[in-house]
């Protein structure tokens, strides 16, 4: 296990209970751990939506949702939106104090 590993772990403890992760996700979430690190607290809906589109390339490239966040509707939208605050939420608990 390294330290992506890591935050990866420490992420998805922080998603809430309904959210549904896809299988074999383990690269996505060390994508989501670089975000962490990259961007932490300023981490958006459309960096999350990136990360995931490229890891969905290797997935299923023919995936409707791989397109640009700003051309996704809103419902599309919206499932990005539980990843980007759970890497939020890891970013407040690596810097509790990151965000007075």
């Amino acid at each position: 296990m390294t330290y992506l590993d890591s935050l990866a772990a420490l992420i998805r403890s922080c998603l809430p209970l309904d959210a549904e992760p896809p299988k074999d996700s383990a690269a996505l979430f060390r994508m989501y751990a670089v975000l962490l690190k990259a961007k932490g607290e300023q981490v958006t809906d459309e960096d999350v939506h990136d990360a995931w589109s490229a890891w969905m390339q290797d997935v299923d490239s023919t995936h409707e949702a791989l397109i640009p966040f700003d051309e996704l509707d809103p419902e599309t939208r919206a499932f990005d939106a539980p990843y980007a605050e759970a890497i939020r939420a890891a970013a407040r608990q690596k810097n509790p104090n990151s965000h007075l």
